[in-house]
């Protein structure tokens, strides 16, 4: 397999996201993390939470985002992993992700799904791995770039603003050209990688 393939680059951007989780101890749980309503814990059971309804939507379902998460407590890594497989498994399964389909927004690439689920769990890495001491060097840099892209063309202006006003994703953050591929994905995202702070 490629880079090409985006079952693939999802494929590592969860794993990396496991290794991340492996070495957070539940005793952070209580930790703030770049998202402001929520701490280490909320953070990794929303991880989880999104692995059961991109799984929903691989399978074809329609998942359904008015419900909130519930708080996992312990054995995160496990519940995650075993989450991981059945995702890419149920993507594997899903069929051709070469050309387009259409949605009520338009027509988009058959891989959108995929590649917006690597970005997901790219940013929440990059989240994870700031609010828990851990360093981003060692992440993959193909997995941010493809995240990175993907957002260039979808994250338009009007799904930024406040977290207040219900928004997922602050303002834009000016990043230098030279910055790393994690800092400047978070940063376009909203966070702060150089204030330690994000949206």
């Amino acid at each position: 397999m490629t880079v090409d393939d985006p079952i693939e680059l999802l494929a590592r951007a969860l794993a990396q996201t496991a290794g991340l989780i492996d070495g957070t101890g539940v005793e952070l749980a209580g930790h703030p993390t770049p998202c402001r309503s929520w701490d280490v814990g909320d953070l990794v059971s929303h991880l989880l939470f999104d692995l059961r309804q991109f799984t929903l939507r691989a399978e074809g379902g329609q998942p359904d985002w008015s419900q909130s998460f519930e708080r996992v407590e312990e054995d995160w890594l496990h519940a995650f992993e075993a989450g991981a497989e059945r995702l890419v498994d149920a993507w594997r399964a899903a069929g051709d992700l070469t050309g387009t389909v259409k949605t009520p927004g338009g027509t988009v690439p058959a891989r959108f799904p995929v590649d917006q689920q690597t970005a997901e769990f790219a940013v929440h890495a990059w989240d994870l791995a700031h609010a828990t001491g851990q360093s981003t060097e060692g992440l993959d840099h193909q997995v941010a770039f493809a995240a990175l892209d993907w957002a260039r063309g979808a994250l338009r202006p009007e799904y930024r603003g406040d977290e207040a006003d219900q928004h997922a994703f602050g303002p834009e953050v000016p990043a230098p050209a030279d910055a790393p591929a994690y800092d400047r994905l978070a940063a376009f995202f909203g966070r702060d990688p150089w204030a330690g702070s994000g949206s």
